[in-house]
């Protein structure tokens, strides 16, 4: 697929280098010849200089040939013009922007072919929200993420001593909880993929990837984890545009404190925040400050500067001053993987948490949602079995018959639309059927294209 990434910044940056590892063609514009040097000779794409919503850089970028043009610059205005251009002037099939505004809404008239041509809107501060939401409606996860219109979750747990499943192998799952289906389809062990089979034990401090019907999330995540008590205090070191977002959204469901180390975005905070939000004026990394205000309390710390350095540093002290869980915004992927596992409970990428939303539009075949999975090396892949027998490498074909890549396992079915969905837990004989959606855990990247096949329909197909 030919793609256009407009903006060389923290998110175009992640966006290219996830799918350039897919074999796209890939071409980055940004103003910055220095950032466009730079992804030339770390990545293997083309870099153009320029103001991409000027026709004339768009056309040296290949929008002629364009499939996508991913609109991902700093301001929003930037991304609406590229977008329009991009559709009105080359006829670029795709669309997509990142807008920080929320009056932009995508299937609105703004943003229809005849508005600003934007198809698909990205939001990396909304989509962290939404997966620290997650974190604190499951406190007992390190990951949730949802599929078949949130009927089934992926669930991604760390494994805890006296826990029911600790200590036992996957094969005595069904015995030790046998009203509730579920399908561990990864684990890793120190960071290490530990293959899958009924032999496999799960040891405390093991990563346990368990999909399972939403319902039965709460029982799985006891039975491997124990119960957490719920997330009541919150901490929010960072006032920026993902703290405030996130201080909103809790108002009503928790005490909520913010600390901001700029006195005028303080008193912005304070404008638009309910006064039982408690806004702070303060350095997040100030031990005083933080035993001052009972960080130790906490159920929640959340390091959501727009620094690294200063996130990571934040959510240390705070667990060594006593926080119940911490989690860290960290946008340096090298970073990211150091700090996970380590006394920073969770480590989040706002791009990586957008990179999901954006490969399901690249994904071919009938793919319907995908979502990254451990800072994007792997991927949890949703796709519906079109066609019949004769045009479908998975219709009418047992489990075991489908010819997956190595490593790659099918997790959960679901059959049936609407208020009558099925969510199936396949065994090796389940036969698979049209209209199927397909729940496939694939541990490394360069695996997808083989997975995304099993998804296209043969040419004799025209249902």
């Amino acid at each position: 697929m030919n793609i256009i990434i407009f903006g060389a910044g923290r998110v175009g940056e992640s966006v290219a280098e996830s799918l350039v590892s897919e074999q796209n063609d890939i071409t980055v514009i940004d103003q910055d010849p220095a950032r466009v040097r730079a992804l030339e000779e770390r990545l293997d794409l083309r870099g153009v200089v320029g103001n991409g919503i000027q026709p004339s850089v768009l056309a040296e970028a290949g929008a002629k040939d364009a499939d996508m043009v991913i609109a991902c610059a700093a301001l929003d205005e930037s991304n609406l013009v590229v977008c329009k251009v991009a559709h009105d002037v080359f006829q670029v099939p795709t669309t997509i922007a990142r807008l920080r505004s929320p009056e932009f809404e995508e299937g609105g008239e703004l943003l229809s072919k005849t508005g600003f041509a934007v198809d698909h809107v990205i939001c990396p501060e909304e989509s962290v929200m939404r997966y620290i939401h997650q974190l604190i409606d499951y406190p007992e996860a390190l990951q949730v993420v949802q599929f078949a219109d949130g009927r089934v979750c992926l669930t991604v747990v760390r494994a805890a001593a006296g826990a029911a499943l600790t200590g036992y192998c996957i094969g005595d799952i069904r015995e030790r909880l046998p009203d509730v289906p579920l399908r561990v389809v990864a684990l890793y062990r120190q960071d290490t993929e530990v293959p899958v089979s009924a032999d496999t034990r799960i040891l405390a401090g093991d990563e346990v990837f368990v999909l399972a019907a939403s319902d039965q999330i709460r029982r799985v995540l006891a039975a491997v984890h124990a119960v957490d008590q719920p997330v009541q205090r919150v901490m929010i070191a960072g006032g920026g545009k993902v703290g405030l977002r996130l201080a909103r959204s809790l108002v009503g469901q928790c005490q909520v404190k913010v600390i901001e180390s700029d006195a005028k975005r303080c008193e912005y905070l304070a404008s638009q925040l309910p006064s039982s939000t408690l806004v702070l004026h303060g350095d997040c990394v100030d031990e005083a400050l933080l035993e001052e205000e009972n960080v130790a309390a906490m159920d929640l710390f959340l390091a959501l500067t727009n620094d690294d350095e200063d996130n990571i540093m934040a959510a240390m002290l705070a667990k060594r001053l006593g926080a119940r869980r911490v989690l860290a915004l960290i946008n340096r992927r090298a970073y990211a993987e150091m700090m996970q596992g380590s006394t920073i409970d969770i480590a989040v990428s706002p791009a990586q948490t957008v990179i999901g939303e954006l490969l399901a539009h690249v994904r071919r075949g009938e793919v319907v949602a995908v979502h990254s999975l451990r800072r994007g090396a792997a991927e949890a892949l949703e796709g519906v079995a079109r066609g019949d027998v004769r045009t479908s490498r998975l219709v009418g074909r047992r489990v075991d018959e489908v010819k997956l890549p190595p490593g790659a396992r099918i997790g959960a079915i679901v059959r049936g639309e609407a208020a009558d969905a099925q969510v199936l837990m396949p065994h090796h004989d389940t036969v698979i059927q049209p209209d199927d959606h397909i729940i496939i855990f694939i541990p490394n990247k360069r695996l997808v294209r083989e997975v995304e096949k099993l998804f296209q329909v043969g040419a004799t197909f025209f249902g």
